[in-house]
């Protein structure tokens, strides 16, 4: 089997769940897309040198934060404010209450947020998400702490304003 037929099983495999947590950054699956792909891109550049195949997809996964941050930093002065809100088509109770938790997840300054969203949503342990952001264990302890003492009053707004199920 030839690289690139071990990258073309390798994006097959990994886009959806890079796409995913991509859209748990971001909170919007256009730009999700849009990093996913650009992840791939970059391990593609790269696939000749990584040496063992069972650690692309945490080079992949570090090749997205990457992603993300840089892009962060380069929409900060892009991004337009406006005094309105666009009108919201209908949407079911299920997806909207979807919709408020990615909000609230949206409040978190990036670091924390790509925290939370590692340790609570892709379920990697504290050790695994220190040593792919390249920080200390405690700090990836402050941040999900942090995090999640922002996210807890947000969320608890939301589930009063359900109702019960």
């Amino acid at each position: 089997m030839t690289a690139s037929d071990e990258f073309v099983e390798f994006a097959a495999a990994t886009s959806a769940r890079l796409r995913r947590t991509a859209f748990l950054l971001c909170g919007d699956w256009h730009t999700a897309e849009d990093l996913a792909q650009t992840t791939l891109a970059k391990v593609f550049v790269s696939w000749r040198r990584i040496r063992r195949r069972d650690a692309a997809y945490s080079y992949a996964t570090k090749t997205l934060l990457n992603t993300y941050f840089a892009d962060r930093r380069l929409k900060r002065a892009g991004e337009v404010l406006s005094a309105q809100l666009p009108e919201l088509p209908f949407v079911d109770q299920a997806p909207e209450l979807r919709l408020l938790v990615l909000e609230a997840l949206a409040t978190l300054p990036p670091q924390a947020r790509v925290v939370v969203v590692l340790r609570y949503w892709v379920d990697m342990s504290v050790e695994q998400v220190a040593n792919l952001l390249h920080c200390s264990e405690g700090n990836v302890k402050s941040q999900s702490a942090r995090g999640l003492d922002k996210l807890r009053p947000l969320l608890k707004e939301i589930a009063i304003e359900a109702g019960p199920p």
